[in-house]
């Protein structure tokens, strides 16, 4: 069992990072094998909508940092994406890595790797639970259409400061739960 983090925070040691890493020790207590990936120390370029991939079973001919990351997920049996909420949505960081997927989409991946199962973690200043609900539930049904099976969705609100989740044992607990869950079998 192996369970990969990708974080989209521009920061070290954000909240973000922090929740993911959480999770992940979860999955670790779990007996998975974990690995994380800071997005923001990678080179992802955009997705060039070139369609290759299309054409070449998933192969995406722009070659980059990505080339690791489709690598892991192909190897992994779950995933997190963790992203802060920058301008109503996950980061631009995030939003490259998530654009660049599209080359797993419709290419026969499913079939030879199987159906992904992953996790979506959110970290957020402001401090209303509601304020961005609506595009986490279309996130988190986007991934489903593009045929990963999303098992959990984490906010977490009110963290303007950097590491404030750590003090926050709910949430704190919340994630580890979801990195548990996504290393059951």
């Amino acid at each position: 069992m192996k369970v990969v983090g990708f974080t989209g925070s521009p920061r070290s040691n954000s909240n973000t990072e922090i929740l993911v890493e959480e999770a992940l020790k979860g999955a670790g207590d779990a007996g998975a094998d974990t690995a994380i990936f800071n997005l923001n120390q990678m080179s992802i370029k955009p997705c060039q909508a070139c369609m290759y991939c299309k054409s070449h079973e998933g192969e995406c001919d722009t070659k980059d940092d990505m080339q690791i990351i489709y690598k892991e997920i192909q190897d992994a049996d779950a995933f997190i994406l963790g992203s802060p909420v920058y301008m109503w949505q996950m980061t631009a960081q995030a939003k490259l890595f998530t654009d660049r997927l599209y080359a797993n989409f419709k290419t026969g991946f499913e079939e030879k790797y199987g159906k992904k199962k992953m996790a979506l973690i959110f970290s957020q200043g402001n401090p209303d639970e509601t304020m961005f609900q609506e595009y986490f539930n279309y996130t988190q049904t986007m991934f489903n259409f593009l045929g990963y099976d999303v098992i959990s969705v984490l906010s977490s609100q009110g963290n303007a400061v950097p590491g404030e989740v750590e003090n926050k044992e709910d949430i704190m607990k919340q994630a580890r739960k979801i990195g548990q869950d996504l290393a059951k079998g």
